[in-house]
């Protein structure tokens, strides 16, 4: 059986969507002081894991699109 190059782009961007998510959490953990960093730091923290979660999978689908 082959590796459908599909299924292995969805995963790809479903993985992408859940560590972004992970990422946002952890920033917003560092914001409400339940890991030992700067405010500043969970804000930057945040901000990437939210890029990640939502802009990073449209981007990857647009360029995987099929022509």
């Amino acid at each position: 059986m082959s590796e459908d190059p599909a299924r292995n782009r969805f995963f790809a961007i479903q993985a992408m969507r859940w560590i972004g998510t992970l990422v946002a959490l952890f920033g917003l953990l560092v914001i409400y002081r339940r890991i030992d960093l700067p405010v500043e730091a969970g804000y930057v923290i945040f901000v990437v894991g939210l890029l990640d979660a939502l802009v990073a999978p449209s981007l990857l689908a647009r360029r995987w699109k099929s022509p």
